[in-house]
């Protein structure tokens, strides 16, 4: 099964899950906050509060650098 992000399947039952960060040059791990047409916006650092991070900032990723994670635990 691919791991990729698809925009048009995004659901909401999709905010919250891991992701993976990859340009090439860095690795880091995130959770889905949002999402556009153009856009995947994603929480990658909230200070270790993963329970809270709705109430971080999230960086606008291309969805085609990153891709779903199975992960389910709250450390990245």
């Amino acid at each position: 099964m691919s791991r990729e992000i698809k925009l048009d399947k995004l659901k909401k039952e999709d905010i919250g899950k891991w992701v993976l960060y990859d340009s090439g040059f860095k690795k880091e791990k995130g959770r889905i906050k949002s999402w556009n047409s153009k856009f995947v916006f994603v929480v990658y650092k909230c200070d270790g509060q993963w329970d809270e991070f709705k109430n971080y900032t999230a960086c606008a990723t291309n969805p085609e650098d990153i891709q779903l994670l199975e992960q389910t635990n709250t450390q990245p």
